[in-house]
């Protein structure tokens, strides 16, 4: 049996992959938790850390096959507009102690989730070198820069010759287990809960215009099993995305119609939004990997929300 830990496995992504990989029996699965409260599953061993500190993350790591990175510091755009540097420090420390462990700990693969905060506005489609750091929006300079000096480290390690990394650039991640709390979700899971609790109107930050790539839970989950499965050399970037976006108050309609609701939108300007419009390309990921989505939006909304409401005990994790 393989040994699999998921870092940060009481987040979005981390619990959804730790839901689908302790079913697996081919595998033994850890987990780690930090501030968060563990929930139990079959097959599932956690280990408390916090992975800023490096005893914790050498432990972690120490005679495991496959590591999957999904702990960070994440918010959303509120705190990216208002209080960017929350997200370089903490994960600039954590990712360097968590790549050196894997190496020292002779890991077999690991798996880092970046982001697509490096590419500029556009309304093409994205590749993996399609962007510059002259371009790299105001808003977004700390998170890119961390994330690409993170993904260099991921280059750098793999030259050595020891462990496999993945890197996989996704687009706007939505699903079970999200972010529902309007203090702390991203712009999907805040829409939902609106929504959702509303009786004559919602109001969403901004204009509405800006363009999202948003790609269901389910089909990040299959990229990752594609890149341990079938990935042969020791680095590799993806993309990782739907492949089509969607403007804010399209993704806002289809949220309302899909809860049976006839709700108002009004448009609050004053309120902090990121103006931009982000498509991505996934050639590569299919090519290499076999992978492309499966769920549309309109199915991974009617999803979403058949989630939200049947459980009420785990929307605001």
């Amino acid at each position: 049996m393989k040994k699999i830990i998921i870092l940060g496995a009481t987040g979005f992504i981390g619990r959804n992959l730790l839901i689908h990989y302790s079913k697996k029996k081919n595998y033994q699965v850890f987990a780690t938790h930090f501030r968060s409260k563990k929930f139990h599953l079959s097959n599932v061993k956690w280990i408390k850390a916090d992975l800023r500190i490096e005893e914790n993350v050498k432990k972690v790591t120490k005679n495991i096959d496959i590591v999957i990175q999904a702990a960070a510091t994440t918010s959303g755009a509120k705190d990216v507009v208002n209080s960017p540097y929350i997200h370089v420090t903490d994960n600039a420390i954590m990712n360097s102690l968590i790549l050196r462990s894997c190496f020292h700990n002779k890991v077999k693969h690991i798996i880092f989730f970046s982001c697509t905060t490096m590419y500029p506005s556009s309304n093409k489609k994205l590749k993996e070198d399609d962007y510059s750091n002259k371009k790299i929006l105001p808003n977004y300079f700390g998170v890119a820069h961390t994330k690409l000096y993170i993904e260099k480290v991921c280059e750098f390690f793999s030259s050595l010759k020891v462990t496999k990394h993945t890197v996989i650039r996704h687009s706007n991640i939505y699903g079970p287990y999200d972010k529902y709390d309007l203090n702390k979700s991203h712009f999907f899971g805040a829409t939902v809960t609106k929504v959702m609790t509303a009786d004559n109107s919602i109001t969403v930050w901004g204009e509405g215009k800006e363009k999202r790539d948003m790609l269901y839970i389910s089909d990040l989950i299959n990229f990752v099993e594609l890149s341990i499965l079938k990935q042969k050399s020791f680095f590799e970037l993806y993309n990782c995305g739907y492949g089509k976006s969607y403007s804010v108050k399209d993704v806002v309609k289809k949220i309302i119609f899909a809860s049976n609701k006839k709700l108002k939108i009004k448009f609050d300007t004053t309120k902090p939004n990121l103006n931009i419009n982000i498509l991505i390309d996934s050639q590569k990921a299919k090519k290499k990997l076999g992978w492309s989505p499966k769920v549309s939006l309109d199915k991974g909304i009617k999803k979403t929300i058949h989630w939200w409401k049947n459980n009420q005990n785990d929307r605001f994790l």
